[in-house]
């Protein structure tokens, strides 16, 4: 079993930036799509983003693109979620999450989860 360990959240202003981490610990995760969620206060759940095993491909959410960048590093056996000009509707609490070894960003797919750090962007 994996576990996944997200870091990096806190409180920003908007404009600002934040890189989040998610170390996995337990197996490698270096076969799998990985993939970063976030849920905002009384909203569900929703995909940020998305890297492919080989980092080959890779998706983004419309409210994201051009914004956020996810890469992973295999030999760290971790996953990043580069966060520039950030902006209130940013604020949720962001979750990382190992897919399949294939491709899919239906949540349904993706079989382990972190617990999450907060984001929040001050306006």
């Amino acid at each position: 079993q994996v576990q996944l360990v997200e870091s990096g959240g806190g409180l920003v202003q908007a404009g600002g930036s934040l890189r989040l981490s998610c170390a996995a610990s337990g197996r490698t995760i270096s076969i799998y799509t990985m993939g970063w969620f976030r849920q905002a206060p009384g909203k569900e759940r929703e995909f940020v983003a998305a890297i492919a095993w080989s980092g080959g491909r890779i998706y983004y959410a419309n409210s994201v693109k051009g914004r956020f960048t996810i890469s992973r590093d295999k030999a760290k056996n971790t996953v990043y979620l580069q966060m520039n000009s950030l902006n209130p509707e940013d604020t949720a609490v962001y979750y990382c999450a190992r897919g399949s070894t294939g491709w899919s960003i239906q949540p349904r797919d993706f079989g382990s989860w972190g617990q999450g750090t907060q984001v929040t962007v001050s306006s």
